[in-house]
């Protein structure tokens, strides 16, 4: 797990291999991932947008830009958390994720980032 806190705001990120499947004649490695976004804050928030970066070590580099999280702009009061499940697809059995949040403090009305820390993704049977 990785975990990293931005303006009291902490993400938490739980990755596991999911297997493996041809698509369009080519083999794809799928990988499932967890995220926990707790809010340490004294504010409550509200995430608005995400902006991810996928990386594979085949050197592929996807960037995917999107309103909210699996559909929801979720509103995220002081000592709550928000949990979501999620997912990708690479080309090799190696790669990273990291990102940000938008997010806006109902309290100052100001719009900040949340740091979505880089977090490995490895099928177990191709550790040596």
């Amino acid at each position: 797990m990785v975990q990293q806190i931005t303006k009291g705001i902490k993400i938490s990120v739980e990755t596991r291999f999911e297997g493996t499947f041809y698509k369009n004649y080519r083999l794809h490695f799928a990988f499932g991932y967890r995220v926990t976004i707790e809010n340490q804050s004294k504010d409550s928030v509200q995430l608005t947008s995400r902006h991810w970066k996928i990386l594979d070590a085949l050197n592929d580099k996807e960037v995917v830009d999107g309103e909210g999280v699996v559909g929801k702009k979720p509103v995220i009061k002081p000592g709550e958390k928000h949990i979501y499940n999620s997912g990708c697809l690479l080309a090799s059995p190696f790669g990273a994720m990291c990102g940000f949040y938008s997010m806006i403090n109902f309290t100052s009305t100001k719009r900040f980032q949340v740091v979505i820390p880089t977090f490995k993704l490895s099928a177990p049977f191709a550790l040596n």
